[in-house]
């Protein structure tokens, strides 16, 4: 399977899977606060709600750059099936917690093993795939993301049901199954390290391995200034984006005023249905632009989080069913338009053999950005003013897009042959 042509797409449907895992097994904890909190008392005070998803990120913000530089080195198929295994085995572990410390000590456990996946993921992604069907092939991936947010908010539904314990158990289970599977059925891209190609050193001038010491890539990297921007670019959209994942629910349950039960999935729906469409309408129309014109993925990723202004404005203080949800599928399509471009303008701008890296360096700030939203919207939730700060976000992204329109400098976009023929020998 691993010669058919098709196989690069193959690789984006299994790893669709574990994306949606992904976000599957963190989202849940955001709408099971009120089934959590009877047993768990600690759950039911925002604020350390916020610690619990809090501590969630900064674990996974400060892991994101170390992963994308073991991704780099080794063959990713093994460090995606070992973080899949572990991160859905402390789902399955957080059916048995029975104190706040637990949960809180299991959910850091989760930033670690989950953080090693994303930069991962994408870059072997991004080698499978050329110009022409980067965008569209990263986005589709990125749906998974938005699959997983959108049954998680079925948590509670469940949850209600049966118990947050049985939810917990099952969703572990699947994901540990799920990674056996891809033991036998994931490969990475031939020439990377750790394949087979590399280890008899076939052709060992086309290994993608990082020359030097381990941390020597990061000055290529902070020495591009492009990739500056870019980070902040990347940056500025996570603070409503983590903020629509971690509060978006509560804030539904609370301009409607209904139950979690149904504001969770009302939210989280919204929000996926519209940013796989934002993919849709985004990866295709980058892949096109793009061949046309060098910056046409920097225009279609700013078009994206264009339609999010307004968007932020209407979901902070719109009372009814069609502002909000009208809102937030407005707010998805932006997302899902700029999200689906991200790895692909980094391709842009660093060279392949770092890219995982670098997505690791914007991951873990994108990351620390969800860290400081969550806290803060806790402490606005307690406050009663969730609605005009979720608003306020609205400004950070405008200057992420003017930024990103003024400075950016893109390069032509090279295959991995392409590449490695412009590199000096």
């Amino acid at each position: 399977m691993r010669n058919s042509k098709y196989y690069p797409w193959v690789v984006v449907g299994l790893l669709w899977v574990v994306a949606l895992l992904n976000y599957l097994d963190r989202q849940m904890l955001a709408t099971m606060q009120s089934s959590m909190q009877l047993d768990i008392h600690e759950l039911a005070i925002a604020e350390n709600f916020g610690r619990v998803m809090g501590v969630f990120l900064l674990v996974y913000g400060l892991m994101s750059p170390v992963a994308g530089m073991i991704a780099d080195r080794i063959n990713r198929k093994w460090l995606i099936v070992g973080s899949l295994f572990v991160w859905s085995a402390v789902t399955y572990g957080l059916g048995y917690a029975q104190t706040f410390q637990q949960v809180y000590w299991l959910r850091a456990l989760m930033g670690v093993s989950e953080a090693l996946y994303l930069p991962t993921g994408l870059a072997m992604i991004a080698d499978f795939h050329s110009s022409k069907t980067r965008s569209l092939a990263i986005g589709i991936h990125m749906s998974g993301l938005y699959a997983g947010q959108a049954l998680g908010g079925f948590g509670a539904t469940i949850a209600a049901n049966y118990s947050w314990h049985t939810v917990f158990h099952w969703f572990g289970i699947v994901g540990i199954i799920y990674a056996v599977l891809l033991v036998f059925l994931l490969n990475d891209k031939e020439g990377h390290a750790g394949t087979r190609s590399a280890r008899l050193k076939v052709n060992p001038q086309k290994a993608s391995t990082p020359k030097g010491p381990l941390f020597g890539s990061l000055g290529v990297i902070l020495g591009t200034v492009s990739f500056w921007i870019m980070l902040f670019y990347f940056m500025a959209p996570s603070f409503p984006g983590w903020a629509t994942k971690n509060w978006l629910p509560t804030l539904f349950s609370e301009n409607l005023g209904i139950e979690m039960t149904k504001a969770g999935p009302m939210a989280t729906i919204s929000i996926a249905i519209a940013s796989f469409i934002g993919i849709l309408i985004g990866g295709p129309l980058s892949d096109r632009w793009v061949q046309q014109n060098i910056r046409g993925r920097i225009y279609t990723s700013v078009i994206g989080l264009t339609l999010t202004l307004p968007s932020l404005v209407l979901l902070g203080y719109g009372h009814t069913y069609t502002g909000l949800i009208g809102a937030a599928l407005l707010f998805g399509i932006g997302y899902g338009m700029f999200d689906t471009n991200n790895m692909p303008i980094l391709c842009q701008i660093i060279p392949q053999r770092y890219r995982a890296t670098a997505y690791g360096i914007m991951n873990m700030m994108g990351v620390f950005a969800g860290y400081a939203v969550t806290l803060m919207l806790g402490s606005s939730t307690d406050a009663g003013s969730l609605g005009a700060d979720f608003s306020k976000l609205s400004v950070v992204v405008l200057a992420a897009i003017v930024l990103m329109l003024v400075f950016v400098k893109p390069m032509q976009e090279l295959t991995y042959s392409e590449e490695e023929k412009t590199t000096p020998k």
